[in-house]
């Protein structure tokens, strides 16, 4: 049961980026809708891509199969 093949959910490879060296990006939340009350700075600095936390990342590059280049 060690060997058992994890299985890639679509969602997941549609959501987050690899870059070359294996570190994994992805968008930020809260700017599908309701805008109006949000500054122009803080929409400019929502539509940025953003390195998903180490925490997470570990699990993800598991689950992607993805190693990371040091």
């Amino acid at each position: 049961m060690a060997n058992k093949k994890l299985k890639i959910r679509q969602l997941v490879t549609n959501r987050i980026r690899v870059t070359k060296n294996g570190k994994l990006l992805r968008r930020q939340a809260f700017k599908r809708h309701l805008n109006a009350g949000k500054s122009k700075k803080r929409l400019r600095k929502l539509s940025k891509t953003v390195l998903v936390k180490e925490v997470f990342a570990k699990k993800l590059r598991k689950y992607l199969g993805v190693k990371l280049n040091k």
